[in-house]
This record gives structure tokens, C-alpha cells and sequence, in this order.
């Protein structure tokens, strides 16, 4: 009777190998599928990221052009009463101010939209463990 008993629990063993593979790759799909929701909500953060960065060259667009047309008038004049500057040479003085002033805008819009800031990491590393835990589980 023992033999019978044992030979009946390693039928029921299995039975349940298929169910146990069964559920593992259903586990999977739904990793899979968790994985691609944090793919989207982390995209979308990004994506938010590249439009505020965006944003923030356009305001440097708008507010440098006039800014630079005040400055060269400004400190040209400035330049030319003060210093004695001929009129092209403080002009040029202060082409040299606003483009320092713009490149400072452009630098901080550029700054939110470099591609290592863009990229999903979190969804990377997700990813790279999931992987993992799925050769293991082919073991």
C-alpha cells in the first residue's frame, strides 16, 4: 500500500508540473503588462520633462531678442559717453553681452532636454530585473 500511496503523489506532482508552469507564465504576462504601464507613466514624466524644457527655450526666445536690443542700445550708449568708444565698437561690445545673456537661457533649456535625462530609467531597471528573475525562472 505504501508503494501505491507514493506512486499516486508523484502522479498528483505531476499533474501539477503544468499548472505550475501555467502559472508562472501567466505571472509573467501581468509583469509584462505592470512593466508597460511603467513604461507609459514614466514616458509621460518625461515627455512633461522635454515640454518644460521646451518651454524654457521659448521664454529665453521671447525675453532674448528684446533684451539684447535694449543692451546693445544701453551699453552702447553707455560706452560711447563714458569711455569714448567709437559707436561700432560699443555696439559690438554689447552684441557680446546679449549673446552671453542668451547662451545662458539656451544652456538652462537645453539642460532639461538631454537624452540621459529623458531616459525612462526606472522602467530600464525594471526591466533588467525582470529579466533576471525570468532566466532564473527557466532554470
Amino acid at each position: 500500500m505504501a508503494l501505491s500511496e507514493e506512486l499516486h503523489g508523484i502522479s498528483k506532482d505531476l499533474q501539477s508540473i503544468p499548472r505550475l508552469v501555467g502559472d508562472a507564465f501567466e505571472q509573467l504576462g501581468k509583469l509584462v503588462q505592470n512593466e508597460a504601464e511603467l513604461a507609459r507613466a514614466e514616458l509621460s514624466q518625461k515627455v512633461g520633462q522635454a515640454a518644460t524644457g521646451a518651454a524654457f527655450l521659448g521664454v529665453a526666445a521671447v525675453f532674448v531678442i528684446p533684451t539684447i536690443v535694449v543692451l546693445l542700445i544701453a551699453l552702447a550708449e553707455w560706452l560711447t559717453a563714458s569711455f569714448d568708444f567709437a559707436p561700432a565698437g560699443a555696439y559690438l561690445i554689447s552684441a557680446v553681452v546679449g549673446a552671453v545673456m542668451s547662451g545662458a537661457f539656451g544652456l538652462i533649456g537645453m539642460s532639461y532636454l538631454k537624452a540621459d535625462n529623458l531616459k525612462p530609467k526606472v522602467t530600464i531597471q525594471q526591466v533588467e530585473r525582470d529579466i533576471q528573475a525570468a532566466k532564473e525562472m527557466a532554470r
